[in-house]
């Protein structure tokens, strides 16, 4: 798969909204996350219908298509950013025009929900596309740092990278202003040793579970795969909804899980025991509590690109993305 176009200072950016509306951010939060990115040198512009909000906080399938289509088709535009996350950019996937994205490549990048339209892309068009932090993400004050060095260097340098834990970590409500903040060490733990190179796919598993028997799921058997899931995910539905992804993939490199909600109520213990579950997992290197999902910061995944996982150093070098 080929490497999608470098950013570049004084790119513009788009924001659309697949899935939950724009109308749920505060005023304020949509101007920090837009002067964030223009720190970052990158000209920031809006999809016109990403402020319609319908019963479920989205909008309409036919205004979510016509600004993803849009995004695509304007020449100016070089990265689309997702507003936030939601439950529906799935019902995106049958009216998307495959073909108008594959002759106009451009980076698409949101996660959680949006893991089902990027897999989707990736699938049908041959784009990579990008898990990483969505427009609202940007947000984000404390812990940013990480985030942003994360989200610049994959989308900005051609050269291979390395990343490993962030110094820290948060599971709060950082996108209020003035809420308290409380931040835990940064530490990737490792459940089997060894080092992988391969494909990278994953996101979100219950949404990525979704595309399970539909024509909008890429090939992900012989990958290095990511998951994680938010704080409505008990154990016992992570248990099963990784279970169902790896009967249907079969083989993989290698799995890395991304930090759990407190919420959750998934502790060491309980990962660990669903882990042993699987033979296979025994035999490849697997690492948890990693930079990706619902708690912050956030790394930026390559969805078809390739990496390399070690677990001595308990580091992800980006290869291909």
């Amino acid at each position: 798969m080929e490497a999608m176009y470098k950013l570049q200072r004084g790119d513009e950016v788009r924001v659309i909204a697949p899935s939950r509306s724009a109308a749920i951010l505060s005023t304020d939060g949509i101007a920090l996350a837009t002067a964030s990115l223009q720190e970052l040198g990158l000209h920031v512009t809006f999809g016109k219908h990403i402020f319609d909000c319908d019963m479920q906080q989205s909008s309409s399938i036919d205004a979510r298509i016509d600004d993803l289509h849009e995004a695509f088709r304007d020449p100016n535009v070089k990265a689309i950013l997702t507003v936030i996350g939601g439950f529906n950019s799935n019902e995106l996937l049958p009216y998307i025009d495959y073909e108008l994205l594959r002759q106009h490549p451009k980076i698409l990048c949101g996660y959680s929900d949006i893991t089902a339209l990027a897999h989707a892309i990736t699938a049908k068009s041959g784009l990579m596309t990008y898990i990483g932090p969505h427009f609202s993400s940007f947000q984000l004050r404390g812990l940013h740092t990480y985030q942003q060095d994360a989200f610049m260097q994959m989308m900005m340098q051609a050269e291979p990278f390395s990343l490993t834990a962030s110094p820290q970590w948060s599971d709060d409500e950082w996108y209020i202003e003035n809420a308290p903040r409380t931040y835990y060490e940064g530490q990737w733990h490792v459940y089997t040793e060894g080092v992988a190179e391969g494909r990278v796919f994953g996101g979100n598993l219950c949404t990525l579970n979704l595309l399970q028997g539909t024509p909008y799921m890429p090939n992900i058997s012989d990958c290095i795969l990511f998951v994680e899931d938010d704080e409505l995910s008990i154990p016992e539905t992570f248990a099963r909804d990784l279970t169902s992804l790896l009967q249907a993939i079969g083989p993989i490199r290698g799995l890395m899980i991304g930090r759990f909600q407190r919420k959750s109520g998934m502790t060491e213990e309980l990962l660990h025991f669903i882990l042993q579950k699987h033979p296979q997992l025994a035999d490849i290197p697997v690492m948890y509590n990693v930079d990706i999902g619902h708690t912050q910061p956030l790394l930026t995944l390559p969805i078809g690109g390739r990496a390399r996982m070690d677990t001595a150093s308990r580091m992800l070098t980006f290869i291909e993305f």
